[in-house]
């Protein structure tokens, strides 16, 4: 579930406690949490809403100045069940403490290699993404994935594999090598 800084401030700052949506079917559960630029958001409830039932507090609620507002938002898209998402902020982003360690231990470094091993079992990515990526720090996806010869999709996928790793992190646009990523290049190199 993808969430406009707007919104993600209003999460944050908890003026913002529900989200709504229209889906085929959710992508998020209750009991979950959603890693966000403003930190993590737990997933209080996900329940289906007809849309004559959404109140003017709700959409106040929701980060929009009136009914008629969120309701127009909602109509873009005419087909799915309209979603009624309780959220709320529960703290930092545990991948930023992560990507800022760039001392890492040889038994650490050694779990993490074995970890990159077994998710490039099946067709090698790793080492070319990272190095990829720190040549060109800030550049789009789609021209990261081209030089890759892949689809900017599952390009953007296995980045997102290595930035919970604490590897990479995104920027306004593109991404960068965190400094755990660049110390884990170095290794790799030797």
């Amino acid at each position: 579930m993808l969430l406009k800084r707007r919104f993600l401030d209003g999460i944050a700052d908890g003026t913002i406690s529900l989200v709504f949506r229209r889906w085929r079917k959710p992508t998020v559960k209750a009991g979950g949490t959603l890693k966000t630029a403003v930190g993590v958001l737990a997933i209080d409830e996900v329940e289906t809403i007809p849309l004559a039932k959404i109140t003017t507090v709700d959409a106040k609620r929701a980060g929009y100045s009136s009914l008629d507002e969120l309701k127009a938002e909602l109509s873009k898209r005419e087909d799915g069940d309209v979603y009624r998402i309780k959220v709320r902020h529960v703290g930092a982003d545990p991948r930023i403490a992560l990507r800022s360690k760039s001392r890492i231990g040889d038994d650490e470094f050694d779990a993490l290699l074995a970890r990159l091993q077994r998710m490039d079992s099946a067709a090698p990515w790793i080492r070319r993404t990272l190095d990829l990526i720190a040549r060109h720090p800030g550049r789009r996806a789609a021209e990261l994935a081209t030089e890759l010869k892949q689809e900017t999709a599952p390009f953007k996928l296995n980045v997102r594999k290595l930035k919970a790793l604490g590897l990479t992190e995104s920027l306004e646009v593109g991404y960068r090598l965190s400094p755990r990523g660049r110390a884990v290049l170095a290794r790799l190199g030797k």
